[in-house]
């Protein structure tokens, strides 16, 4: 019984989102609500000059951008199950074998609010998971626990050498988000510090020396 119930344990999904959906849900909610009442009104205000069929064209025109943005971002959703990870968009679904791939890097976007992610790459399907975003004052937002810990496992999983060197660097994030190390002790702000001594503003792939360096 034991052993069954510790297999359902480690396919289990796990939520990767770096801001939990439910906590946006309802901005973007009241976000479509609005863009419907403004196309409504432009459609209206168009009426009064053009013919209803234009008139209507007009307020989807104004309307419906905002509001399919909002859906889209309601439906994204990623998570992973064993080594399956799962990314919901707002049509279809991809999904990537972690333990299959032919690719995985560490990207810095260094801004104000500097990002870090992680890519998947498994053949010709690539995805990109957020792990940590940092802002210039020292504060942030970081992956939580059991999706770092999933994650560096099916990374651990692979035989791919810069696999195994990401798995090392997570869990040593994880361990420092556990006994809540300060932002220097934690590998992926010092990944973010090491984009920003750079002074560029695109996107940095990290070398395979960089992170092991940061584990």
């Amino acid at each position: 019984m034991s052993t069954n119930s510790g297999d359902e344990q480690a396919v289990a999904p796990v939520g990767l989102d770096l801001v939990a959906p439910e906590l946006y849900a309802p901005m973007l909610r009241r976000l479509a609500l609005a863009a419907s009442g403004i196309g409504l009104g432009a459609a209206l205000l168009a009426a009064t000059v053009v013919s209803w069929p234009i008139a209507v064209a007009i307020g989807v025109v104004v309307g419906a951008p905002t509001v399919l943005y909002a859906i889209a971002l309601r439906r994204r959703r990623m998570w992973l199950a064993g080594t399956i990870l799962h990314a919901r968009r707002l049509f279809g679904e991809r999904q990537v074998e972690v333990s299959s791939a032919t690719g995985v890097e560490v990207l810095v976007f260094p801004a104000r609010l500097s990002r870090i992610a992680l890519r998947v790459t498994a053949g010709e399907i690539s995805q990109v998971v957020p792990l940590a975003m940092y802002t210039d004052a020292g504060s942030g937002r970081e992956l939580h626990l059991i999706g770092l810990r999933r994650l560096a496992d099916a990374l651990a999983a692979s035989q791919l050498a810069a696999a195994v060197a990401v798995s090392a660097l997570l869990v040593h994030q994880l361990r420092a988000e556990a006994r809540d190390a300060g932002l220097e002790e934690r590998p992926l702000y010092r990944a973010v510090q090491l984009a920003r001594a750079k002074d560029v503003v695109s996107p940095i792939v990290l070398t395979d020396t960089e992170v092991a360096a940061l584990g």
